[in-house]
């Protein structure tokens, strides 16, 4: 296989599975967007291990460390007929992507297999702020940061920057997707957090079984919220830090992100009654802005 093939099969996975990610690799050069495809790629591949609950967690951590092995030996310089092994290893040579990078990056998608904290009643929890934002890091954070060397920066503060960026992300995920979570057993809301609004980890499993939301839960989904809120601050200053023919890209992603964000603030905390999403029409709304900022920053860099 060659690497434009694999790079082509990875394009083929983004598109079908990546939905507010592709919009914003649409609007990249070539190289880059291709570079983005595979990045997303790998991470998929390492997410769909870690998740598919058609097995143990036991029989999914040896899959994954079947998985990794491989891909240690391609880091190593063996040969390979992966195509998102191929495509990632390419993608790391030419942007001067670190191994550290990419463990932390599987790191994060692995996390869920890793054992945590559990109530009485078995639930997954965080104690406090600090271990989610250490989880959020790792699940995101590590994305901003790989991202960044693909789209290109030269003001150093932008690593602090993608970091808090990739926590408003993962952060806004938390929030549209509780009910979804607490059904697996998991909360990622901390407990210092709903300790302060009198609410116990179960019962949030109790509202995505159909329970009546209350005020003081809807408080409490709205702090989270708000806190998300302040760390796009930071995805909005980085913008101008990266190469101009990339700074599209990271607009439509923020852009749709906080769409989201917006959304949820609008359902006042209610994230269990249904699923929040943006919209198709407002992506492709946003795509189109986007395509047309990527023009302009084209002509006004030539």
């Amino acid at each position: 296989m060659t690497v434009a093939q694999a790079y082509q099969e990875c394009r083929t996975i983004a598109r079908r599975e990546a939905k507010n990610f592709y919009y914003a690799f649409r609007v990249l050069p070539r190289h880059k967007s291709d570079a983005m495809c595979a990045v997303y790629a790998f991470m998929r591949r390492a997410d769909d291990l870690a998740d598919d609950e058609s097995y143990s967690i036991d029989d999914r951590r040896m899959q994954m460390d079947a998985w990794l092995k491989a891909w240690r030996a391609v880091q190593a310089g063996g040969a390979s007929t992966d195509a998102v092994f191929i495509a990632v290893r390419d993608t790391q040579e030419r942007f001067g992507i670190s191994d550290a990078l990419l463990d932390q990056l599987v790191q994060g998608t692995a996390m869920d297999l890793e054992p945590r904290p559990t109530g009485d009643d078995g639930v997954q929890t965080f104690a406090d702020f600090d271990e989610l934002y250490r989880y959020c890091y790792l699940v995101a954070s590590v994305v901003g940061l790989v991202c960044i060397r693909i789209f290109g920066y030269s003001d150093a503060s932008a690593d602090q920057l993608a970091e808090e960026t990739g926590i408003a992300f993962q952060l806004t995920n938390i929030l549209r997707d509780v009910k979804e979570d607490a059904e697996r057993g998991r909360v990622y809301l901390p407990l210092d957090l709903l300790a302060e609004f009198g609410i116990r980890a179960e019962r949030i499993q109790a509202l995505a079984q159909g329970g009546r939301i209350e005020p003081n839960e809807r408080a409490m989904l709205s702090m989270l919220g708000a806190k998300a809120d302040g760390y796009y601050g930071s995805a909005w200053r980085l913008l101008p830090l990266i190469d101009v023919d990339s700074r599209a890209a990271l607009w439509v992603l923020v852009s749709i992100y906080h769409n989201l964000l917006l959304r949820i603030g609008r359902m006042d905390g209610d994230v269990f009654s249904k699923r929040v999403r943006v919209p198709t029409i407002t992506k492709v709304w946003l795509l189109v802005r986007g395509m047309g900022m990527a023009l302009w920053n084209r002509v006004w860099a030539q």
